[in-house]
């Protein structure tokens, strides 16, 4: 019964984590490109950069930005949550055949 909760637990961890870990880069990116386009001399970078990663955001939100963080959020939580699932089945059966 403990292997099992450790395994519920390990598994709802890593899926939020790998759900908010593309958000919080594509958000931490997005701010420093907003704040570059307040510095004079990296206006237009900045500002350029912002176009491009709502752009990108927009292919995979069909238009929405938001949508796009939210679509790779889940991808990157479904990824995660089967990494965590191999994982688990690989060292706990490895250990059963020492």
């Amino acid at each position: 019964m403990r292997v099992i909760s450790s395994f519920l637990v390990s598994i709802l961890l890593t899926t939020i984590i790998s759900f908010t870990t593309p958000a919080l880069v594509i958000g931490l990116v997005f701010a420093i490109l907003l704040i570059l386009g307040y510095i004079p001399g990296l206006a237009l970078l900045g500002q350029y950069g912002t176009i491009q990663i709502l752009d990108f955001l927009a292919v995979f939100g069909s238009g929405n930005a938001f949508e796009g963080v939210m679509i790779l959020g889940f991808a990157f939580a479904i990824v995660g949550f089967f990494f965590d699932i191999f994982n688990f089945y690989f060292y706990h059966y490895q250990g059963s055949r020492s």
